[in-house]
């Protein structure tokens, strides 16, 4: 290479670290959306640097160019890349390093992508950027070890999806500034915990960061470009501009609290107070939760709900699989149910459905740990308790059951990644000293929509008598229980 050559390599090298929004340019073709910008033009000057960002603004991509940027404008530079999940790491940042290579003749001729490392094909021990990540029974030793004991003249952490990075993490990333000429910490993700670095990056150590804000926001005009206007407004009008996810997810805003309990107390105890008339709730659709115990202490729950009015429900202890199946039978055709939900979570209501199927009705097997229909939810539980949740709130009425209060208001829900995830049984059942299966029975009742029936005639004595006190399980004592409806009777 002659000397002009070299110069002329080594000016624009130059030029691309001080402008890295020219680089992006002329390496990538790509052209920054405003708060983009800010982050680039951010980036030779900042030690430190975080984006809190709402849903899909192009913040993996821009971490992306970074990295591309400090890779091939610093001498030997060490690159040390983690997210919250090894899968996270690699189907996002990972992937999006691999597009922009192949974007750029210049990076794919200098440097080598693998799954787990790139590196300067002329020195490949010495620069490089390594993907990192920690096992999920990690404790917080083994977390900091993702990014611990690494120094360089030039070194950079990025952390992707921080929201709910730990901060045994970070710490260890901290401690790769203390030496080096250029060392840096570059981070970005959705505001869904109130705790961790990207928490702190915005409130008490924000003198210390360059944040950058970013907003789906239909109404700022500084709003990332990115975010559908559409889709933006209509998550607004359909949870509320105040609903945690719309205030993480739309407006990169933290929520209230980044573990929430799903209902309230005086929620609940409303829901038990409340009276509905029979035609509130009698054109709907009659649905059974059955919930199936998984050990002895658990107990069977067959709960029966109706539109906005939920029942009370049948409890079984120690019961077998024929025996519950019997029970649900009877509750069925007597009360004439349109759909009948049960827990196949772990396998443990499969012999309930068989009995079921063979008796001549249509069970719908339901895992909690399942997909949700909504990408909202991390999974089907999740899904079916928010929707109860929901139902609560509209002006559901629940019987009166302490126990089904405490077990509904013991429910705390956070943020996996973008989505919302309510806590597992387990950490429930640790709490409360019992499992949540009266809660579960009733939640099972929302797991998919089911048609109301077509109206027929007349039939049912109608009373003043709340509707939860309606038990169409339960063969009724009292002296006036001719008055009432009794799938048993």
């Amino acid at each position: 290479m002659s000397s002009q050559v070299a110069e002329a390599a080594g000016s624009k090298l130059r030029a691309w670290r001080e402008n890295p929004a020219q680089f992006a340019h002329e390496c990538f073709g790509f052209n920054p959306d405003p708060w983009q910008l800010d982050v680039l033009q951010a980036f030779p000057h900042n030690q430190r640097l975080a984006m809190k960002a709402c849903k899909g603004p192009g913040k993996t991509g821009l971490l992306s160019i970074l990295i591309w940027n400090f890779l091939a404008t610093r001498p030997h530079p060490k690159v040390a890349c983690t997210s919250i999940t090894a899968d996270n790491l690699a189907d996002g940042l990972w992937t999006e390093l691999a597009k922009w290579r192949n974007n750029s003749p210049f990076v794919k001729q200098a440097f080598e992508w693998t799954k787990t490392r790139i590196f300067a094909r002329d020195h490949p021990e010495t620069w490089w950027a390594s993907a990192r990540t920690w096992s999920k029974g990690a404790d917080s030793n083994q977390q900091a070890d993702t990014l611990a004991g690494l120094h360089a003249d030039y070194l950079l952490f990025v952390l992707d999806e921080v929201g709910g990075i730990p901060d045994a993490v970070m710490a260890a990333a901290e401690a790769g500034l203390s030496t080096g000429i250029e060392t840096k910490i570059v981070m970005a993700g959705n505001p869904t915990h109130l705790e961790g670095p990207l928490y702190r990056a915005s409130t008490n150590e924000r003198h210390l960061w360059h944040l950058t804000e970013i907003t789906g926001d239909p109404d700022d005009p500084k709003r990332s470009p990115r975010i559908s206007v559409q889709w933006a407004r209509e998550q607004i009008e359909k949870y509320g501009r105040d609903n945690p996810w719309v205030l993480v997810n739309v407006f990169g805003r933290f929520p209230p609290s980044s573990l929430n309990a799903l209902l309230g107390p005086d929620e609940v105890s409303e829901a038990m107070r409340r009276h509905l008339r029979e035609d509130q709730y009698s054109f709907a659709a009659k649905l059974l939760g059955v919930d199936v115990a998984r050990f002895g202490d658990d107990r069977n729950v067959v709960f029966p709900r109706q539109g906005m009015a939920a029942f009370r429900p049948k409890i079984l202890r120690n019961v077998r699989t024929n025996e519950l199946a019997d029970v649900v039978a009877l509750a069925s055709q007597t009360w004439g149910a349109h759909g009948i939900f049960v827990d196949g979570t772990g396998g443990y209501g499969a012999g309930v459905v068989d009995s079921l199927l063979l008796k001549g009705h249509a069970p719908i097997e339901v895992s909690f740990a399942g997909k949700a229909m909504n990408p909202r939810y991390f999974n089907k539980r999740a899904e079916m308790y928010f929707e109860a949740a929901e139902w609560v709130k509209r002006g559901g009425a629940l019987p009166n059951i302490p126990e089904l209060q405490r077990e509904l208001c013991a429910i705390t829900y956070t943020f996996q990644g973008d989505k919302l995830r309510v806590e597992e049984k387990e950490h429930i059942k640790e709490r409360l000293g019992y499992s949540p299966d009266l809660a579960d029975g009733f939640v099972l009742t929302f797991a998919a929509p089911i048609a109301p029936p077509p109206p027929g005639p007349p039939g049912l004595v109608r009373t003043n008598r709340a509707a939860t006190e309606y038990d169409p399980i339960h063969r009724q004592e009292e002296a006036n229980a001719a008055t009432e409806y009794n799938p048993f009777a």
